[in-house]
């Protein structure tokens, strides 16, 4: 049996400080692609919602399949770097480059411009793949300890939603630095300013992978026998055969699947149907600022109550929001704002909580076969994560184009059909999927105590 030496003792700020830095340009990237890159490929690069959503969902279920492996890959590396900060300083410089290629404009007709953003799309979920994979993996090997780990995952999202929060705001101002009317944006205009920013954001999503790799180190140091040296399939049979280790897939696929569709919707939502899209950077600073500072709040709250209870206490305030954004007038813009930072204090239980099961999970599953695969069972977490997000993408766009939203069409113009669809979409969709997630919170089998007796059990064997 493998010996583990992952510590139950609290770690120090400047490693939870390091670590969370790790997930500050993911953070900055996922809030840019996932708010602005339909909306960019539609408005901007002049192409169909339905070539976008196929697109998109062509590149997630390609990105989902590298996943595992780079799990494994990641589970079977030995260097001096560790098994995990290997790959994130391998993949740093590639990710902040290909980003940047994300938001070109390549003079080619409808044909050429959907390969090539096709294959820039792969070769940055590529690149993400390589670092977060990794990264994400090190949260079960810095600390054993159950309400640690939610300490730990609140410093990381607290980085993610930092980064968030400087993009979206950043990002929104120097996409309409070039703009004559920031609020009827022409497709040139945009065109400049998304080219700036990514050369902004390039450079400053590859720094903090450095810090990352400095200020950390891995726990575990695995055996030459280790069982990462089955195959994939073994691998992923064990994995999925964890049954705990389903329902913390449920959960993280509800609470993200909403906040993906949410993301995707809300630039369609307030340019089309508020017509302000001058409110977007206000709308994402109420977003992930109240999520920013309600993560270490529902950290706290966990300790007292639980990460079931905490979870239920998020997601229903989070739908209150979501009804309020459907019945919200025209004439209503300014709410919008209100009701984004009250829906911030909901979406930071969607990034806390099922993240800070996850290493609970893999605790079970070590106990089960005497071995730790940190690295698989992220991989197949982002595996069914990103094929299950890149189909509800590509439906809620190609659901845009079957009722009638023209992306040649200014705000004001686009059909009655068109904006129902965007209301339905901001708030009784997200709504549905979250109760589906809650459902599967209180069937959820690892509680406090039960993971206290197989961190004990653990000892015991050791």
């Amino acid at each position: 049996m493998a010996s583990a030496s992952v510590t139950s003792q609290r770690l120090p700020l400047t490693s939870k400080l390091a670590f969370g830095a790790g997930d500050l340009a993911p953070g900055m990237a996922a809030l840019i692609v996932g708010f602005f890159q339909a909306l960019f490929l539609t408005t901007v690069a002049g192409l169909s919602p339905g070539a976008v959503g196929l697109i998109l969902l062509i590149g997630r279920v390609w990105d989902a399949f590298t996943d595992p492996w780079m799990g494994l890959i990641s589970d079977r590396t030995r260097s001096r770097f560790g098994r995990r900060r290997f790959w994130i300083l391998v993949g740093a410089v590639p990710f902040g480059i290909v980003y940047a290629l994300l938001w070109v404009v390549p003079p080619f007709g409808p044909t050429g411009l959907f390969f090539y953003y096709l294959v820039v799309i792969i070769l940055f979920d590529m690149a993400y793949t390589m670092v977060n994979v990794p990264y994400t993996s090190l949260t079960a090997e810095l600390t054993s300890d159950y309400d640690e780990r939610t300490s730990l995952n609140s410093f990381r999202f607290a980085f993610s939603i930092a980064g968030s929060l400087l993009a979206g705001v950043v990002h929104g101002v120097l996409i309409t630095r070039f703009c004559a009317d920031a609020n009827a944006c022409l497709p040139n205009e945009s065109r400049t300013g998304y080219l700036f920013s990514a050369a902004i954001f390039g450079v400053l999503m590859i720094l903090p992978f450095f810090w990352c790799v400095a200020g950390t180190r891995e726990r575990y140091t695995p055996p030459d026998d280790d069982s990462a040296s089955a195959s994939i399939l073994t691998q992923l049979r064990i994995a999925v055969g964890n049954r705990p280790f389903i329902f913390v897939i449920g959960i993280y696929l509800c609470s993200w699947m909403a906040l993906q569709v949410t993301q995707n919707v809300i630039g369609f939502y307030l340019t089309f149907y508020l017509r302000r899209a001058d409110l977007f950077p206000l709308v994402l600073f109420a977003v992930q600022g109240s999520a920013m500072v309600f993560l270490f709040v529902w950290s706290a709250v966990s300790r007292k109550i639980g990460k079931q209870n905490t979870y239920y206490a998020g997601m229903s305030l989070w739908i209150v929001v979501m009804a309020g954004l459907f019945f919200l007038r025209e004439d209503q813009a300014m709410l919008a704002v209100v009701l984004a930072g009250l829906a911030g204090m909901g979406i930071a239980t969607a990034y806390l909580i099922p993240w800070s099961m996850l290493p609970d999970v893999i605790d079970l599953d070590e106990l089960e076969t005497g071995q730790r695969r940190e690295g698989i069972f992220y991989g197949v977490m982002t595996f069914t994560q990103k094929t299950c997000v890149g189909l509800g993408i590509a439906l809620t766009l190609q659901a845009l184009q079957w009722y009638g939203f023209n992306g040649d069409l200014l705000p004001g113009q686009q059909p009655a059909s068109a904006l129902t669809a965007l209301r339905w979409m901001i708030g009784p969709l997200p709504t549905v999927i979250l109760l589906i997630g809650m459902v599967l919170v209180a069937r959820y089998p690892l509680t406090k105590q039960r993971h206290a007796e197989i961190l004990a059990e653990l000892e015991r064997r050791k």
